[in-house]
């Protein structure tokens, strides 16, 4: 295998441009690999890829997401605290290098999958769905980025150009259609070496069409494509089906187990384990509209006597005082709040979400039927909208508590449902972001729990549809605007710095607040 020095050495190069002019002296005897092998497998590359980017996306929710989307909220006074939407430029850096770092093995996998001596179309799939899930990740964090020229450090080019958002939404939809063709086939893979599926092709073809429901959705704001693209989620849905299958329940989830539980021969533990201490982790409170809806739903993953030792199963510790207690998000500074509910840490002699297998989320069952639901509410596919909705909500209940509710039919839910006044009301209009009392805003707020955890979706969404409706605190700055994009690295600016001043030109300024391509008209 590749020395992993090597392989980040070629991808730093290919996105930040440092040429190392002064640093050559030695530089082939430094990286030759010390075990002796040149070459390696897709099976071999896949897995540290796809553990390495779900790292990266879980670090990130945790104290990026979450703090935007007023899932946690720190106590803390000082500058730069992300739930203020104070966002410095160093939060950009981290996310960069680690997405375009795992993208290099990406892409390698398709490159290997494609000799003829290594031939699997399987592999070539899985390695265009997995690169289609990052590249989402860069595009819609950043806006322009580099996409076409990206990851090409070891041809030479060190300075990529910086793609249209549109553009690389269009190349996106294109791989997604390839994926699925070749997934189609059903090429066997190496299961153990496939910490998602387990090595089940057919898995990785849902996925493949589940994610391409997701960009379509999120471009369908844009005019210029949106007869194209609702179109094509038409025919996804309710033309060819079969064509083009999709997550239907939790078994379809795309996820890593942490803690070894998905191979015999390699264990993954979870980076809220190995990158957060346990004092960090139930010092951060949560946010009383993440906690309060949860509480007034009396919502079944909040019901400590569905999982024993009296924790319930997103592993929500009581207040001092008891029950349960959120904190207000954008507080003013000098508001002397407590940490009050918290999620358990790996301290507590109790289950925890810190060490909870099933946090590893890349994207589940029930975003899809949100999905399905918004774009039946909006007439784009065939209904009833509330069969979609509520079929979210089993997928989302039982994702955490497995097999609690059989079906949307299940009495359990019916009651839950109505206690939580929570039923379709198919009379409202379909949107207003003012008040709350709208069909999609009735959507949203379920998706918005469904994606718990899930990388920087809540975000997305949020700048995307403007809900679910979040309060604003006194304490927020940037004129209490949620920021739209983060920032490009600052050493991008001088390594790489006419493609840097290129996408500046046609994007807008290099601030969080510049609007990208799918969030404009």
């Amino acid at each position: 295998m590749k020395n992993y020095k090597q392989t980040l050495a070629y991808t730093f190069l290919a996105i930040i441009g440092l040429t190392f002019n002064s640093c050559t002296k030695d530089f082939t005897g430094v990286n030759t690999d010390p075990i002796g092998k040149s070459t390696t497998t897709a099976n071999q590359l896949l897995a540290p890829a796809l553990v390495g980017v779900l790292n990266a996306n879980m670090n990130r929710n945790w104290n990026f997401n979450n703090q935007l989307m007023q899932v946690t909220v720190e106590i803390n006074d000082s500058e730069g605290r992300v739930f203020r939407y104070d966002v410095r430029r160093t939060q950009a850096d981290y996310t960069w290098n680690n997405w375009y770092l795992f993208l290099t093995d990406l892409k390698d996998i398709y490159t290997i999958a494609s000799k003829p001596e290594s031939l699997n179309k399987s592999y070539q799939g899985i390695s265009l769905v997995a690169q289609t899930w990052v590249s989402q990740l860069l595009t819609d964090t950043y806006g322009d980025v580099p996409y076409s020229e990206a990851n090409l450090g070891k041809e030479g080019n060190v300075q990529p150009k910086f793609d249209r958002q549109k553009d690389i939404y269009a190349d996106m939809f294109a791989k997604l259609e390839q994926a699925n063709q070749l997934l189609k086939e059903g090429t066997p893979i190496n299961t153990t070496g496939d910490p998602v599926f387990q090595g089940d092709v057919s898995k990785w073809r849902r996925f493949c069409n589940s994610l391409y429901l997701r960009l379509l959705l999120r471009a369908s704001g844009k005019a210029e494509v949106a007869p194209t693209i609702i179109a094509k989620i038409k025919q996804i849905v309710d033309g060819n089906p079969s064509e083009y299958p999709i997550m239907q329940n939790n078994t379809h989830t795309a996820k890593i187990l942490w803690n070894g539980t998905n191979s015999s021969t390699a264990v993954f533990s979870s980076p809220f384990m190995v990158n957060i201490r346990a004092a960090d982790f139930r010092g951060i409170p949560i946010c009383n509209f993440f906690l309060g809806n949860l509480v007034t739903w009396d919502d079944p993953r909040m019901n400590s006597n569905l999982t024993g030792n009296n924790v319930n199963r997103f592993c929500i510790d009581a207040a001092p005082n008891g029950g349960f207690v959120g904190i207000p998000s954008g507080y003013a500074q000098g508001s002397g709040l407590t940490v009050l509910s918290h999620f358990n840490s790996d301290a507590e002699n109790k289950p925890t979400l810190q060490t909870d297998r099933f946090t590893g989320i890349i994207m589940n069952a029930a975003e899809v039927d949100f999905i399905l639901a918004e774009a039946a509410a909006r007439g784009w596919i065939s209904g009833p909208t509330e069969k979609y909705y509520y079929k979210g909500m089993v997928d989302a209940i039982n994702y955490w508590l497995p097999n609690y509710i059989s079906t949307t039919t299940d009495s359990r839910f019916i009651d839950y449902v109505q206690a939580a006044n929570l039923d379709w009301d198919s009379t409202l209009p379909l949107d207003n972001t003012t008040s709350g009392n709208s069909q999609l805003e009735m959507i949203h707020i379920q998706k918005y729990y469904a994606m718990f955890l899930v990388d920087f979706q809540q975000w997305f969404e949020y700048r995307r549809t403007g809900h679910p409706i979040l309060p604003k605190g006194p304490g927020l700055v940037n004129n209490q605007k949620m920021p739209a994009r983060l920032n490009y690295p600052v050493v991008t600016q001088s390594t790489n710095p006419t493609s840097y001043n290129n996408a500046i030109a046609a994007q807008g300024a290099d601030d969080i607040n510049t609007l990208m391509w799918w969030q404009k008209p």
